[in-house]
């Protein structure tokens, strides 16, 4: 069983792939980032659980089914699977704005989800990584630590200053594992006997 502490948690379009305001409708139109896929990778190469909870409402709307999804989905997991790490689970919000579900982001549920599929208490301390303020609100909410990436909307979130109280920025999500992996390395040396 994963500890919260050890959990990342991405929202999809954005930071792991390209984005589009006309939404991600075929396997050819998702674009994933090359040093999203390697950086995922090396979270779970480090023992950390990687989870993706993603809004898709492009299914509600009418864009691509939930076979499109689960073929990008899939293809996800078999490219971060060829450089030797795994995503552990992936939540989805199929719904539309107005549908009045508990899913979509900012909302918690699709978080919620994600821990009871890992079999965790909380998510308090565990990581939420997503280019808009939904994706970090939604993390906020149950105790994730929120990273803001500059791909996808990040830039223009950024721009907008709001909600951003607390949260720490990155360029990429490349650039955001690379802290966290350095900082790990720092917390060993820290507590190793030497340093006590």
């Amino acid at each position: 069983m994963p500890a919260a502490n050890r959990l990342v948690i991405l929202d999809r379009d954005g930071v792991i792939n390209q984005d589009s305001d006309e939404y991600v409708k075929s396997l050819e139109e998702w674009i994933p980032y090359p040093a999203a896929i390697e950086a995922i990778a090396r979270l779970s190469r480090a023992g950390w659980t990687v989870a993706v909870a993603t809004n898709q409402s492009g299914i509600a709307r009418g864009h691509y089914g939930v076979e499109m999804l689960e073929a990008m989905h899939h293809r996800l997991h078999e490219l971060v699977g060829e450089a030797g790490g795994e995503i552990a689970y992936i939540a989805h919000c199929p719904h539309g704005p107005e549908a009045g579900c508990k899913c979509r982001k900012p909302l918690p549920g699709l978080l919620e989800e994600i821990r009871e599929a890992l079999a965790l208490k909380g998510l308090e301390g565990s990581w939420m990584v997503g280019d808009s303020l939904r994706d970090l609100q939604a993390g906020e909410t149950l105790g994730c630590r929120p990273v803001l990436v500059r791909t996808g909307k990040g830039i223009r979130t950024e721009k907008k200053g709001e909600g951003l109280e607390g949260a720490m920025i990155f360029d990429d999500l490349a650039a955001f594992v690379d802290w966290l992996l350095a900082q790990e390395v720092i917390d060993q040396q820290d507590d190793s006997p030497g340093r006590r």
